[in-house]
């Protein structure tokens, strides 16, 4: 009891919310204003979100 226990599919929407948070910043590092700030929000509100609560 109390222990989250992941499944495959946890841990490839937390990989898949990481690797939007990495490109979003990479983006965002060189300029962009539509892109980064997508995939910031895709990652951070919904990916990693997900992968946690499913």
């Amino acid at each position: 009891e109390g222990q989250l226990h992941f499944s495959l599919q946890n841990w490839i929407l937390l990989a898949a919310g990481l690797l939007a948070i990495v490109v979003g910043f990479m983006a965002l590092a060189r300029g962009s204003t539509v892109a980064a700030p997508l995939l910031l929000v895709l990652g951070y509100v919904v990916l990693i979100p997900l992968g946690i609560i499913r």
